[in-house]
């Protein structure tokens, strides 16, 4: 070989030479005189297979099929540069690193490093952001969706343990295939990110049984505070948490909050809140504006029921017999409304048509005052005030309605129920009569009015507040806060104070404090309970506050009255006040229910009154309401109980005569009564039935509170 071409071969790289290609370089080129050259060569180590395929410069290859030495075939000339690196990794893949692979020719190169190791990968999916993956506990890699390999690689037979460190957003991701022996390259390490459902649950006593989009059972008992679902969601899908069983061992109603939506990370914030007491859908539909189902007069029957309505009035008897009567409501027909003279009795579970007729708007039959006779029925009326005596009898006053002539006004009359045969007992059998507050005994008398308030005192006495009707002037009616008192024995009224002209402030002297010139303000609607220790108390109501002269609106203040003076206990001496819920189930001083009129009220076995419903203010907002809240006498603190702080609630009904996943809808001027047992019955009133219906209802309800 000529001098000249060696020289090509040095200023081409050894390519014109036949040196490079794929392979083993061919033998070395023989010596050509005023050239030295010298050779480049190394060790392999690390490698698991076969085929790795080294390269200098680009163009001389070497094939290394086997740790150990190697040596590339072409000696280059002294000055010459030299660039090891690797073409091919072997098979199966592994990174393998040069060490010592480059420079400049002045002696055989015998120190080449080629190091081959394992790398640990694979891919992520379902992540909504970030996942911070770990290998053997350390070296951090943050990735997303797709594929990932550590940066620290492994030898051969090196152990390798792929955990997830973390997440952001906080999401259950799981590893498949994360952890064994690396022996090549590993690329199948699956980490596969969902989303749990869950959150905190409390005021649990017994058992509950949680729901997922209708699967997924949690079943949880005794224990208050985070849960989770045990099938987590992916990303993007929805979530639906309800109540599938309510704990009946105490009975309580569990409440869901934050319950459903889209998961794109963890979901904690559901909450799962459990009081005490039950409601129970028991009878009538659960929409609005049903007809009303007679029978025969007289007659109980499974398929009898009032048809729907609102304002009617309610008394129990010594038998637990339930009785109901008048309001404005549907006829059968189900389409004809207005004012109503029917009575009920509820027994046994089942209605009985027992009096009045079932026509609209009659007039009253009002016979001989103070002579019973079959023929005599009050005339049609709303929010008339009822009372039940010692004696088991049923008394009417009042009401907005039909009076003897077929007049519609406000009434005065006193009825007495008794026998199964009414009584007019007092006041006129015409509307619209003015109070007599002064003057001999026997002439006095309440004006004509509609919503007021009632008890009845330890000696058997009907006490009367206030409501919307007459003054000693009678001009207009408006609002009243007279108390009178109807001695049964003597067949008398007095007045036991309050104004006796229309739209009084409140006089409210110190709060907690009894005082003989403290007296609630004008209003009706308000609610009314009566203590285990005589005590009268009143809650709220549509009327005037501390000044009198402020626009009259709902109130949400509660006052005692001890038989002799009034004292203001709880709630705002101004109108229109929100309410504060706190936490459902628990009792805090901070908790009030907002300002409302036409609630339902009861007192149960324990000293504590309850109040339900109305019109009024929520937390927030304005409308019909279908919260329960309980007054705990000694502690003089409220608790939310059940239902929604927020106006305007859809009833969820359950199945008729199963304990209720939900509650009754929202609503006013409902009907109630309290049982040997403690229990609320809730009946009617105008509101909120099933989703997508609202006006008068018939449905009937329990709550059993624990």
């Amino acid at each position: 070989m000529k001098t000249a071409h060696w020289a090509v071969c040095v200023t081409m790289f050894v390519a014109a030479c036949g040196g490079g290609g794929g392979g083993d370089t061919p033998a070395a080129l023989p010596p050509v005189p005023g050239f030295t050259t010298y050779t480049v060569s190394g060790t392999v180590s690390g490698m698991f297979g076969t085929g790795l395929v080294l390269t200098n410069n680009g163009l001389d290859n070497r094939t290394v099929n086997a740790n150990g030495s190697f040596s590339f075939a072409t000696a280059l000339p002294g000055g010459f540069p030299y660039s090891v690196q690797v073409q091919t990794p072997p098979s199966p893949a592994q990174v393998c690193t040069v060490a010592n692979g480059s420079g400049t020719l002045s002696g055989n190169v015998t120190n080449v490093q080629v190091t081959c190791a394992n790398t640990i990968g694979g891919t992520v999916s379902g992540a909504s952001f970030t996942v911070v993956l770990q290998n053997n506990g350390g070296d951090d890699k943050s990735t997303g969706n797709g594929s990932f390999t550590f940066a620290t690689t492994l030898t051969n037979g090196a152990a390798y343990n792929v955990t997830v460190l973390s997440s952001n957003p906080a999401q259950q991701c799981t590893v498949t295939n994360g952890s064994g022996t690396a022996n090549g390259n590993v690329i199948n390490v699956q980490v596969v990110c969902k989303n749990t459902i869950g959150g905190t649950i409390s005021g649990l006593s017994g058992t509950v049984v949680l729901q997922n989009n209708g699967g997924d059972d949690k079943t949880i008992t005794n224990s208050n505070g985070p849960f989770v679902f045990a099938t987590p969601i992916n990303t993007g899908a929805t979530y639906n948490v309800t109540i599938l069983t309510q704990p009946s061992v105490p009975a309580q109603t569990c409440q869901v909050a934050n319950g459903s939506g889209t998961a794109g990370a963890n979901i904690t914030s559901v909450q799962i809140t459990c009081t005490h007491g039950q409601w129970t859908w028991l009878k009538g539909a659960n929409t609005a504006r049903q007809a009303g189902i007679y029978g025969t007069q007289g007659a109980a029957a499974a398929g009898n029921t009032p048809g729907a309505k609102f304002g009617s009035v309610s008394w129990i008897d010594s038998s637990g017999n339930q009785w109901l009567f008048g309001g404005f409501g549907f006829l059968p027909d189900g389409i004809s409304s207005g004012y109503q003279n029917e009575l009920w009795k509820f027994s046994a579970g089942q209605w009985t048509w027992v009096g009045g007729v079932n026509t609209l708007n009659p007039s009253g039959t009002y016979g001989m005052k103070g002579t019973p006779a079959a023929a005599n029925v009050p005339g049609g009326r709303v929010e008339a005030i009822s009372w039940t005596d010692a004696s088991n009898n049923l008394w009417l006053f009042g009401g907005e309605g039909f009076d003897s002539a077929g007049n519609f006004g406000q009434l005065n009359d006193l009825w007495k129920f008794s026998g199964g045969q009414w009584t007019w007992v007092s006041g006129a059998n015409t509307r619209n009569q003015k109070g007599t507050y002064s003057g001999p005994a026997a002439n006095l008398v309440p004006g004509a009015r509609h919503s007021s308030a009632g008890w009845i005192d330890a000696s058997g006495n009907l006490l009367l507040f206030g409501g919307f009707g007459l003054d000693s002037v009678g001009t207009a009616a408006d609002e009243l806060n007279d108390l009178w008192k109807y001695t049964v024995g003597a067949n008398q009224w007095s007045l036991s104070g309050g104004s006796n002209v229309t739209n009084a402030g409140g006089t409210y002297g110190t709060l907690g404090t009894a005082a003989p010139g403290n007296i609630p303000g004008a209003r009706h609607g308000a609610i009314s309970w009566k203590d285990a220790g005589g005590n009268m108390w009143l809650f709220g109501g549509f009327g005037y506050d501390t000044s009198g002269a402020a626009p009259l609106s709902q109130m949400n203040d509660l006052w005692k009255f001890n038989g002799a003076q009034w004292a203001w206990m709880s709630g705002s001496n101004l109108h229109d006040q929100h309410g504060t819920s706190g936490t459902l189930g628990t009792a805090a001083a901070g908790n009030v229910p907002g300002a409302r009129f036409s609630a339902v009220s009861w007192a149960d076995g324990n000293g504590n009154l309850w109040l339900s419903g109305g019109q009024g203010y929520g937390t927030f907002g304005l409308g019909d309401l279908n919260d329960l809240w309980k007054y705990n006498i000694t502690a003089n603190q409220w608790t939310w109980m059940s239902g929604s702080s927020e106006p305007a609630q859809d009833g969820t009904y359950g199945a008729q005569g199963v304990v209720a996943v939900g509650f009754p809808g929202a609503r006013n001027t409902a009907t109630s009564w309290t049982d040997a047992n403690g229990s609320l019955w809730l009946f009617g009133g105008t509101g909120h039935g099933s989703p997508g219906t609202s006006g008068e209802l018939n449905d009937l309800w329990r709550f059993k509170p624990q």
